[in-house]
């Protein structure tokens, strides 16, 4: 059987020992030698432990990116409680994933501190969502379907804290589940459109 091409295994190797031991703890040594390769091997195609994180997040979780590009640009093919359905759904299908990975993170001040540079270096950011569904938000607006005075930026924050929250809040319920997404994202989307649809009057 053929064997991966390096970079894929690295993206592999990383993504399951970010997910076993945390972002903190996973280091370019170890996740080279999860790979079956040199740590030299690791930097030739990714410049540093955080560039290889983003691309585990954009490769092998879900992603609002693709997502957000297409409503954007054909944001009347469905309507905008469709949209914000499945907005919700990949993110919270992506937080739920991601939780796990960015948490140990918060235990060690520094580290976070370097991690944060380091995002803002590449453009990155846990704040990327939330500006990217105002972006989407805006669109729906300019075309009428939202609000006017509606503000996009507490929208998007709204939504995607509720489905940040759905990936941690509910370990101590008696179910110790997260509510199914299929039930979740839909009622969120639902609610949040309640705030800014032109039926509403937002302030």
């Amino acid at each position: 059987m053929q064997q991966k091409p390096a970079r894929i295994r690295i993206l592999d190797a990383a993504h399951e020992l970010m997910l076993t031991v945390g972002l903190a703890r996973a280091t370019t040594k170890e996740i080279a030698k999860a790979a079956g390769c040199s740590e030299a091997a690791l930097y030739k195609y990714f410049a540093s432990k955080e560039e290889l994180f983003i691309r585990v997040l954009e490769e092998r979780l879900p992603t609002l990116g693709p997502l957000l590009d297409r409503l954007m640009s054909e944001p009347e093919k469905y309507t905008v409680e469709e949209n914000l359905t499945e907005i919700a759904r990949q993110a919270a299908l992506f937080y739920e994933q991601s939780f796990p990975i960015a948490a140990s993170l918060y235990a060690e001040t520094q580290l976070k501190r370097r991690h944060d540079d380091a995002m803002r270096e590449m453009g990155a950011g846990a704040h990327m969502p939330i500006k990217g569904v105002a972006a989407y938000l805006r669109v729906e607006q300019r075309a009428g379907r939202v609000h006017p005075y509606a503000d996009t930026f507490a929208a998007a924050s709204l939504l995607m804290g509720a489905c940040a929250q759905r990936a941690f809040a509910y370990d101590a319920t008696a179910e110790g589940t997260p509510p199914p997404v299929d039930s979740f994202a839909p009622a969120v989307a639902r609610t949040l459109l309640r705030g800014i649809s032109l039926a509403g009057d937002p302030a």
